[in-house]
């Protein structure tokens, strides 16, 4: 297979970030804690935007919320809030920096009560990758019957930015769920 003949779920360009995010980390199942709290982050962050606005600015947001560590992020203060919504290398939007502080804090709280959140979030697939068979990207589902009760529950813990879609997304980009195309070579 050369560059040339690789086919790939139809939402990638060729924007270098999307066609990496999609060969290396989109449905690569994901167990590590900090790397879920920058995925809960980012697809957050992404609510009424496109994911490659996101991606072109991932470094930003690593860079702006300390490698996406939860510690640090619950203890932001209001003039980091400041800080951060004069940053251009993220979205400045005051209701989602705010959450992302809040669910730092909730998800510390998850930490504490499940052992990881890991263990927690993949709970609501049984600790099971799904798999899709979509062979159009555009005939995926949105949300599923898992997600809205991911959502439901995180809803409860005091998570913000957490709708059955963005958790749908979330369960997507950590390998919850597979819904490469059947047409894609990491079906």
């Amino acid at each position: 297979m050369t560059a040339e003949t690789i086919v790939r779920c139809n939402w990638v360009n060729q924007n270098p970030l999307m066609i990496d995010y999609h060969d290396f980390e989109w449905g690569e199942p994901l167990h590590d804690d900090q790397r879920l709290f920058e995925f809960l982050v980012l697809e957050g962050a992404q609510a009424g935007l496109s994911w490659e606005t996101i991606l072109n600015k991932r470094a930003g947001y690593r860079r702006a919320f300390d490698n996406f560590d939860p510690q640090l992020v619950a203890a932001y203060s209001p003039t980091r809030i400041a800080e951060l919504l004069a940053d251009p290398a993220i979205v400045r939007n005051r209701l989602k920096i705010e959450s992302a502080i809040t669910n730092a804090r909730q998800f510390l709280s998850v930490q504490q009560e499940f052992g990881s959140f890991n263990h927690y979030i993949w709970g609501f697939t049984g600790g099971q990758i799904r798999k899709a068979s979509g062979e159009l990207y555009g005939h995926l589902p949105t949300k599923t019957a898992a997600s809205e009760a991911m959502s439901k529950d995180l809803l409860k813990r005091g998570f913000k930015f957490v709708g059955p879609t963005i958790c749908y997304a979330f369960m997507q980009a950590t390998g919850m769920v597979n819904d490469h195309t059947t047409v894609c070579y990491k079906h």
